[in-house]
């Protein structure tokens, strides 16, 4: 539905309900019936409008509103993928206060730096592969001694093996690391990466777009500008890619704001961004002072806030590793239409603390989804639909677009 179709539908309709969304969100809030009237009107929200999201108390009829605006992009869809995550090494050159992940080679007295040679790159790869996964997750810290040719030599020998599978690979920051030891441009880098295999990237390591902030908590990381420009260069480069924020640290709302507009001021010029990713800060295992992640109350109000916000981008990402399940499935109500995957496997979150599991099943995802009253979806990580045939994991598809 586009945005002339919305405010028709409100004229028509004013009180029709939208299933388990309830009604069509009539917000009695004051503060909040200038932006319904914004977003009913298909009109992008104001930096002032944006501090209103964060502030407002009434955060249930925030969610009304978000889950509205989620309903008309997706109807009652929520999707999922079939993936697994390969964390390659955690050895990096960079020390983020806020990273619980690192370890610095042959510098850190503390346990639990590890690095995979290809050969175990291409075994875990295979296991994920061979359970029917349609992406590939992978990042890792800045490596100090590996070549260009481990990380082309990645994507390419999974792309053989597995040429269906989709391989979301590398932050920004990665992209930078690895077009320096090549000797190439950021630009030049994207494209010998695309020619190995890379299909997307996933959009970590944006943290906050504030180069203030981002001097305290991941100093020598690229800028907030440099951030921007890289994905732009690989939507430029016909590479999509998603974006996030780390969240619920020492950033304000001023900030978390700003950087969300950045993001849709990027997304209306390339148009090349397919899910935001809101990332609940994990305060255990790091130097970053700072005594507890957000609370559940702040989670489902950035989930809100971020879906009405950014209007141009097709999905907000419940990251189930980070949020938890139950909170993962609360923002479902608060314009979230993404529940994650499968991972199989992951560490950078819980070398943080997290408590998840490591893993759900299909069976595990779609019960959750229908849980609220939505229609479980599978995607690629293209968000493309599949159909999966009665042959095995192996015995799938790509059915359309979602």
């Amino acid at each position: 539905m586009n945005n002339t179709d919305m405010s028709q539908t409100l004229q028509a309709a004013p009180k029709v309900l939208l299933d388990d969304a309830g009604e069509l969100p009539l917000v009695s809030a004051p503060e909040l019936l200038p932006i319904r009237d914004q977003v009913l009107g298909g009109k992008g929200l104001s930096r002032e409008d944006g501090q209103t999201l964060f502030k407002t108390p009434h955060v249930v009829k925030l969610g009304a509103l978000a889950a509205w605006v989620a309903r008309q992009k997706h109807g009652k869809s929520v999707y999922y993928v079939i993936n697994g995550h390969i964390n390659y090494s955690n050895f990096c050159t960079l020390s983020c206060a806020f990273c619980s992940f690192y370890r610095r080679k042959g510098k850190d007295r503390r346990a639990g730096g590890y690095e995979m040679n290809l050969d175990e790159v291409m075994q875990h790869a295979g296991d994920i592969a061979a359970g029917g996964a349609t992406e590939i997750h992978s990042v890792g810290g800045l490596h100090p001694d590996f070549p260009f040719s481990y990380y082309t030599g990645m994507l390419s020998g999974i792309k053989q093996r597995h040429p269906r599978v989709g391989l979301k690979f590398f932050t920004a920051i990665e992209i930078y690391h690895i077009a320096t030891i090549a000797g190439l441009s950021p630009r030049e880098t994207l494209i010998a990466l695309k020619e190995a295999g890379l299909d997307s990237l996933p959009g970590g390591g944006a943290e906050v777009l504030d180069d203030g902030l981002r001097k305290k908590i991941c100093a020598g990381k690229e800028t907030s500008a440099e951030y921007l420009d890289l994905h732009r260069t690989a939507h430029q480069a016909g590479i999509k890619s998603n974006a996030t924020l780390l969240y619920g640290h020492l950033e304000t709302t001023e900030m978390r704001v700003d950087h969300l507009l950045q993001l849709r001021a990027l997304q209306d010029e390339t148009h090349g961004f397919l899910a935001f990713i809101p990332l609940s800060y994990h305060p255990e295992n790091n130097v970053l002072k700072v005594e507890h992640g957000p609370s559940g109350f702040d989670e489902v109000r950035t989930y809100a806030a971020s879906r009405l916000l950014l209007d141009n981008f097709p999905h907000v990402k419940a990251y189930w590793i980070m949020l938890s399940i139950p909170v993962a499935q609360v923002t479902l109500a608060y314009g979230a239409s993404d529940f994650d995957g499968t991972v199989l496997q992951e560490k950078i979150y819980h070398m943080a603390g997290a408590q998840t599991p490591q893993a759900l099943t299909v069976k595990d995802l779609r019960r959750l989804i229908e849980e609220t009253g939505g229609t479980p979806v599978e995607r690629d990580h293209l968000y493309r639909r599949i159909e999966r045939g009665g042959g095995g994991p192996l015995d799938w598809k790509v059915a359309g677009d979602g």
